[in-house]
């Protein structure tokens, strides 16, 4: 609870400071500033998530993380938006169930010390953690400019361009600038002051055009020794920030009962996803793994992105943010206490 606490703190210093500075939030959301601090935030979160992933122990694991990061969040996405669409009869909630189908790794990459779970449960939420993010930000992008071009939705005129060509050109580049920045590590691996040099340029190429698969990918190579143990330290604290900028968001109003429905029902539909993928780990490491559900910088960047072209975006996922958040604080209290206590009690008898 001590640390939903700060999480709530920090987010009501955000609102203090969107009241007190008389902060725009649409103007905020054009802003080329906010967006690069935001991808950098993310940047953050997902480098210091890949780059704690034990590549062994992933290995074993690749099966669970590939289907977890591909058919996984695809599945959440469709069941997130499905219902909701439905309940609310609102065509939005297709798009906001891509918005929240994945898992923030800021928060992820803040509880990479929690002992609850064993290091093989760890390994898998910070591998399925980081790599949902830039697939879901892939996503997101292919599904809007679809509903945009396709189906006329949004307030903003279709753009003639090939959603398949935007997907394509995206991954693309993604790949082209982590491949180039696996070839250059390679050639300094002996120069530590080089190393330095490469990860910071690779770094602030893939924050300045957005391509955080990229950062992703590099953060499983690039593991210079001082700044792995500092990482800890750093992502925490992007965590918070990121919190406060949520808060700041929250200045512009809120569709409370909308917005805890989508993150409840993110919530679910993590656990139902998950079930069938952890089948045969541990019931200790299953039950955290269906309740892992977090959301954060990732969804806080789409819906300020999305926000442009439909109206409404950030007033819903904003209190989706939190609750999920809370949601999650609270069913991991009941599965520690109960359920797998219960199971303990059984097995012994």
């Amino acid at each position: 609870m001590r640390r939903i606490g700060l999480l709530l703190l920090f987010i009501l210093a955000g609102l203090g400071l969107a009241w007190l500075l008389h902060i725009d939030v649409g103007e905020l959301a054009h802003s080329g500033g906010y967006k690069t601090a935001a991808f950098l935030l993310l940047a953050i979160g997902l480098y210091g998530a890949t780059s704690s992933i034990d590549l062994r122990r992933a290995a074993a694991d690749k099966k669970i993380i590939v289907s977890a990061v591909t058919l996984g969040v695809i599945v959440k996405a469709l069941i997130i938006g499905g219902v909701l669409a439905l309940a609310w009869h609102n065509p939005l909630f297709l798009i906001l169930g891509v918005v929240v189908a994945q898992i923030d790794p800021l928060s992820v990459a803040a509880l990479m010390g929690d002992e609850r779970m064993s290091p093989r449960a760890r390994t898998v939420l910070a591998a399925w953690s980081s790599f949902d993010d830039p697939f879901t930000v892939v996503l997101a992008i292919y599904a809007a400019a679809v509903a945009v071009n396709t189906f006329g939705l949004g307030n903003a005129a279709a753009s003639g361009e090939s959603p398949i060509l935007l997907y394509a050109t995206d991954l693309g580049g993604n790949l082209l600038l982590a491949g180039a920045a696996w070839l250059v590590w390679r050639a300094v691996r002996s120069r530590t002051w080089l190393q330095y040099a490469a990860l910071l340029i690779f770094a602030t190429a893939a924050v300045y055009l957005g391509w955080m698969l990229a950062i992703a990918i590099i953060g499983l190579f690039a593991r210079p020794e001082a700044l792995t143990k500092l990482i800890p330290r750093i992502t925490t604290w992007a965590f918070y920030t990121a919190a406060v900028i949520l808060g700041i968001l929250l200045i512009g109003g809120i569709d409370p009962w909308r917005g805890i429905t989508l993150g409840v029902t993110a919530f679910i539909a993590q656990a139902i996803v998950s079930v069938p993928l952890t089948r045969h780990m541990p019931t200790a490491d299953r039950w955290h793994l269906a309740g892992a559900q977090q959301h954060g910088i990732t969804a806080i960047i789409l819906a300020l992105t999305l926000e442009i072209q439909f109206d409404g975006v950030v007033a819903i996922v904003a209190p989706a943010i939190i609750a999920a958040n809370i949601f999650h604080v609270l069913a991991n209290r009941v599965i520690d206490r109960y359920l797998l206590r219960s199971a303990v009690a059984f097995n012994e008898t």
